[in-house]
């Protein structure tokens, strides 16, 4: 291979390296690495990985960058905000290493896109933030014989693992996603900045070990990290032989991601609802599922004389950022302590960032026996759109 003396100036501090030299160098120059998402872990997995040298880059991200990411998202800039995240994430990091070929999908991945789009990539990191696609990548790479290098971060705490190959995937951890609303996304928790710039140095970590050879990767091993306490542990994860994808294969193809993680589609969110009636809540049983409530009816609800309790699940930091007029705050780890003081003889709708936590709240008084329970779809933020602008997004 022929090297570029500007090349090799830029990578005389790494092909020093016991394991790396011209040969090292020219496997990562060789190497076709995907990305999956352009925000908080693909900021710097990617801008690591360009600088090391990898040759061919994957960037897929469908977003547009907010000012909510500039703290963690380090691709990206102030003057980025509203361009498309793969577009900003390009330009950085042909800034960074211009020897570095980039190719961007601006797309968001799903079954019938997922495996054309990692078709032909040696090896695939996950910076996804969300269970559908976490599943949906973890599958694809089994089904194709791919190396991922997954990653997660929440609040002050981040998790590192390699699946693939001889070793466990994502399902041998998590056979099966937890209930929708049960984990609250980065946008409902929260994010310590620097998190996702540690996991995502530790993916990249594992990505530039595992293209060079070097070192022991972290297949059958799950880091655990808390930056509060500065610990982290690393546990053993065993292949599973009851494991529908590595186990018994009987996975053979991508299925409904959103359906298996018991979520709806954004735009099923935002779609306006039919208002429910109140005897038909009240008739349900426990297992019915929660009528869903568009801001634009709760506003004609809260209009009229009708007995409506606002119920808002969300933490006391949130409520400091928004709230609605005259909603009882609970949150959500204090919700039995508080259901028996709610109204029976109202309609109690439930509240939240995006109506995922409110959705798990409306099914926990249902089973306690609440039968006028309804949750406000796409939540706050939902409002905040399609109601009151004045109600700040956050």
């Amino acid at each position: 291979m022929e090297w570029d003396p500007e090349e090799l100036a830029r990578y005389a501090r790494q092909l020093s390296l016991p394991g790396v030299g011209l040969a090292g160098q020219a496997r990562l120059k060789a190497a076709r690495v995907l990305v999956v998402g352009a925000g908080g872990l693909g900021s710097p997995a990617a801008m690591y990985l360009a600088a090391a040298g990898v040759g061919h880059l994957g960037l897929v991200d469908f977003d547009v960058v907010d000012r909510s990411n500039l703290h963690r998202q380090l691709l990206h800039g102030t003057s980025d905000v509203g361009r498309p995240k793969v577009a900003s994430a390009r330009d950085r990091l042909a800034e960074i290493n211009p020897h570095v070929e980039v190719t961007t999908y601006q797309r968001q991945l799903t079954r019938a896109t997922a495996l054309d789009t990692l078709r032909g990539w040696d090896l695939v990191l996950d910076g996804s933030d969300n269970f559908p696609t976490r599943y949906l990548v973890n599958d694809a790479c089994g089904l194709l014989g791919l190396r991922l290098v997954y990653g997660s971060v929440q609040r002050f705490e981040g998790q590192v693992s390699v699946f693939g190959g001889d070793g466990p995937c994502y399902r041998c951890l998590f056979r099966e996603p937890p209930p929708a609303g049960l984990v609250p996304t980065c946008a409902e928790a929260g994010v310590f900045g620097v998190m996702p710039g540690l996991v995502g140095m530790l993916q990249a970590t594992e990505a530039l070990k595992l293209l060079l050879g070097v070192g022991q990767p972290l297949a059958g091993r799950l880091l655990l990290f808390d930056a509060l306490t500065m610990r982290q542990r690393v546990i053993e994860v065993r292949r599973d032989p009851a494991c529908p994808l590595c186990g018994t294969r009987e996975l053979t193809s991508l299925i409904d991601y959103d359906a298996f993680c018991g979520v709806g589609s954004d735009a099923a969110a935002r779609a306006p609802a039919a208002v429910p009636s109140v005897s038909r809540a009240g008739a349900s049983g426990t297992d019915a599922p929660i009528p869903q409530l568009a801001p634009r009816e709760l506003a004609e609800w809260l209009g009229t004389a009708r007995p409506v309790a606002l119920v808002d699940v969300r933490e006391p930091y949130e409520l400091e950022l928004a709230r609605l007029p005259g909603a009882l705050a609970v949150p959500l780890g204090t919700l039995e302590a508080v259901a028996p003081t709610l109204p029976r003889d109202h309609d109690l709708v439930l509240v939240c960032h995006h109506g995922l936590r409110s959705q798990d709240a409306a099914r926990r008084l249902r089973g306690l026996g609440f039968g006028r329970v309804f949750n406000l779809s796409g939540g706050i933020d939902r409002w905040s759109r399609d109601v009151d602008p004045a109600v700040p997004r956050y």
